[in-house]
């Protein structure tokens, strides 16, 4: 059982920076990683960003259209990770989720609610 709760969204001009948290609670020790994906309205959920959890190293991995814009951190102290965006632009105007899966006999998945992010031009 784990919990993720995003916070940070808000609107910003483009060219503007917000700086996103997830907060995870439960067995936070169970995560072996972090990902966080976005949907706008009318389009699929995608992928954004990724980041280790329970490794020492934070193994990051980024999607194509936020690659040298984003930057995936995490403290594991505060059980947070943080998704850093800088550079915005009117498409990246999307909810905000992140999320993380526990694995077993079978896969659990945990979503966060979401949290808006507007880009104005």
């Amino acid at each position: 059982q784990v919990q993720l709760v995003e916070s940070g969204g808000g609107l910003v001009q483009a060219g503007g920076s917000l700086r996103l948290s997830c907060a995870a609670s439960g067995r936070t020790f169970s995560i072996s990683d972090v990902k966080w994906f976005r949907q706008a309205p009318g389009k699929e959920r995608e992928f954004v960003a990724a980041i280790s959890w329970s490794s020492v190293a934070q193994s990051t991995y980024y999607a194509d259209s936020v690659k040298d814009r984003f930057a995936v951190s995490r403290d594991n102290a505060k059980n947070t990770v943080y998704l850093q965006m800088s550079s915005l632009k009117p498409e990246d105007t999307a909810v905000y989720y992140c999320y993380t899966a526990l694995t077993g006999m079978r896969t659990y998945d945990y979503w966060g609610q979401g949290t808006q992010v507007t880009v104005s031009s």
